[in-house]
């Protein structure tokens, strides 16, 4: 592999980020990283979605200006980066003024594929969508997502001729030339295909909806918020004519959650298409967080923020559990109750149990020498393949069996009965062979959990790496002292 673009989606602004925009963060960030570890020139992207009516509502009922109200919510996923400790290598705005001139370059390239035409239909300015007849109809006429009536809206917009590449996308899809897994996600997505797709407005008017960018040669229309949001993934490379774009565009990964499939799924590929540039490689469909078995929502109170969880128990613990237990390819629950379990049985007794008696076995029988280290030689394929595979939740099943198994290793070799004169002669040899292997397992361990934990393993290295001891903290996995969690 030459070089690897991954991307996350760039959330709407209209609200401060959950937990599940930070596990999607967590993902790209992880496959990130593994790829910089295996030497490969990688560049990460992610950012925010910041046009549309939503936002300017949104704006006005705080008293102000839609860019003062995108600048502070935008701030808000930028600080979220920094609180997980994620390594993306652009971070892209809609409001930049680079995406918005390259925006316009793109509208321009698709003008074969583009009409104006009159548009009658259902609007919910929540959403940010157009819906059905059938499906207001069913839900009385209410958005059951935002407790308001749909809007009936006649207008003239752009539309985009979407219903022209269903027999390309579908090719693309069945061939896996677009690959989208998991492979449920595939079927989800291909069963809208088939059913075939029907040309979408892709602009607003401009006395509607003024906040958003402006129709290239028609100044009564502005591009529709999610149709220009896509752009983004090419307009960050520097589309048509940058360097970035020309050396890691198609991107090899792109991570979403299992909402916006059909635009990432039908819309993008077709605008691409459209475009005359090759879809993306892969494109990895995450399900939801429930909290306690329902669905964050501020009117339950149920609302969990990633910072909540990351100042009781670090940053590493939050991507640990985000990773492992929430499944890699379905809905996942979080409960107080079991990331603790996650923290103190799995982290702190089996991870930072092997870490602490290692590195007191050195301490007290030879004065912080560890001599020369093999090279631990387990097995990883399994391991790779889960990464690549998008299966987070296997790769550290995978990890975690090697460290089940140096705590068994220990108790098997009872490196304190070899320091031990009671015990007769010491075997100096045998409990410095010991001690190696033990060393040789945990440098491996945190070369696996670099992408998923890059301070745990950080503190491992610089504990170990060298061949003399240096001080551990005091605790591997440190947790804010909590009386009781929900």
């Amino acid at each position: 592999m030459s070089n690897f673009y991954i991307t996350t989606s760039i959330p709407y602004v209209n609200d401060v980020p959950h937990i599940g925009f930070g596990m999607e963060l967590v993902y790209a960030d992880v496959l990130a990283r593994y790829m910089r570890q295996r030497k490969v020139p990688t560049l990460f992207a992610t950012g925010t979605d910041e046009h549309g009516g939503k936002i300017a509502e949104k704006a006005a009922e705080v008293k102000k200006t839609p860019q003062q109200f995108a600048d502070e919510m935008s701030g808000s996923f930028s600080e979220l980066l920094k609180t997980l400790h994620i390594s993306n290598d652009r971070f892209v705005r809609t409001t930049d003024a680079e995406h918005e001139k390259r925006a316009q370059i793109i509208w321009n390239n698709l003008k074969e594929h583009l009409y104006k035409g009159k548009y009658s239909g259902w609007y919910c300015t929540g959403d940010e969508t157009f819906f059905p007849d059938s499906l207001v109809k069913a839900n009385k006429g209410v958005c059951p997502a935002h407790n308001r009536p749909y809007e009936k809206i006649e207008e003239e917009n752009y539309f985009f001729k979407l219903s022209s590449f269903g027999k390309n996308l579908k090719e693309l899809i069945e061939t896996d030339k677009l690959k989208v897994i998991p492979v449920t996600r595939k079927h989800e997505i291909m069963a809208v295909i088939t059913s075939g797709l029907e040309d979408i407005s892709v602009s607003r008017p401009k006395d509607k909806i003024s906040w958003g960018i402006p129709v290239p040669g028609d100044d009564s229309q502005v591009m529709y918020v999610w149709f220009e949001a896509l752009m983004n993934y090419i307009t960050v490379l520097g589309y048509p004519d940058g360097a970035d774009f020309k050396n890691f565009w198609p991107a090899n990964v792109q991570v979403i959650g299992k909402d916006i499939l059909r635009f990432h799924g039908a819309v993008w590929p077709a605008m691409l298409l459209a475009l005359g540039i090759q879809p993306p490689v892969t494109l990895y469909v995450h399900g939801f967080v429930m909290v306690e078995g329902k669905k964050m929502s501020k009117t339950l109170g149920n609302v969990v923020s990633p910072k909540e969880i990351v100042d009781r128990y670090g940053a590493d613990t939050f991507r640990y559990f985000f990773t492992r237990h929430i499944p890699s390819a379905e809905d996942g629950d979080f409960t107080w109750a079991r990331l603790d379990a996650a923290y103190n049985d799995e982290l702190a007794d089996q991870l930072g149990n092997a870490v602490s008696r290692t590195a007191a076995m050195i301490a007290r029988y030879q004065d912080g020498l560890i001599g020369n280290i093999p090279e631990a030689k387990h097995d990883v394929e399994s391991y790779r393949q889960a990464i690549e595979g998008c299966r987070f939740d296997r790769a550290l099943e995978e990890v975690w069996e090697q460290v089940k198994g140096l705590n068994q290793y220990i108790d098997q070799e009872k490196p304190w009965t070899l320091a031990n004169p009671k015990s007769g002669k010491q075997d100096a040899e045998h409990l410095r062979e010991v001690l190696a292997n033990q060393v040789a397992s945990l440098l491996e361990i945190a070369s696996l959990l670099s992408p998923f934990m890059p301070d745990t393993a950080e503190k491992i290295y610089e504990s170990f790496g060298s061949g003399v001891l240096k001080p551990l903290p005091k605790l591997l996995f440190p947790k804010e002292q909590i009386t009781k969690t929900a």
